[in-house]
């Protein structure tokens, strides 16, 4: 059984292809929010992914992040996180990502526990036509 307490830390560096100007969610050479909202769900979810059952994954179904702070190319940003929350099959956690020199986000992020077979079945059959 999945407990809370379980933190996931993970580093990037800031290259030209994680920037808002070539994400497309902005005009600026910074990091993009998409890219921190990715590093923050890969966090999460690799945190988890040895607590699992074969077979079984995570799937993000909700990020509440504030982008606090700009950071330019060729900083690294950590993302770390805690899982503070275990409802069933829901994962609440909380994100915290600092770049070299100051806090840049902090949120909530929350994932679902899946059958990864079963989820990715529908998921596909949704393309087939009847």
């Amino acid at each position: 059984m999945m407990t809370t307490g379980i933190k996931g830390k993970m580093e990037r560096k800031v290259t030209d292809e994680l920037t808002a100007e070539a994400i497309g969610s902005g005009e600026l050479k910074v990091f993009a929010t998409p890219a921190l909202i990715a590093l923050a769900e890969e966090t999460a979810w690799k945190s988890v992914a040895g607590e699992l059952e074969d077979g079984k994954g995570t799937v993000g179904t909700r990020m509440d992040i504030r982008h606090i702070a700009a950071t330019p190319v060729g900083m690294t940003v950590c993302c770390e996180t805690l899982l503070t929350q275990v409802d069933n099959r829901k994962l609440t956690f909380q994100i915290e990502v600092y770049d070299e020199s100051e806090k840049i986000a902090e949120g909530t992020h929350e994932r679902f526990i899946v059958d990864n077979e079963r989820f990715q079945t529908k998921a596909t059959n949704k393309t087939k036509s009847d």
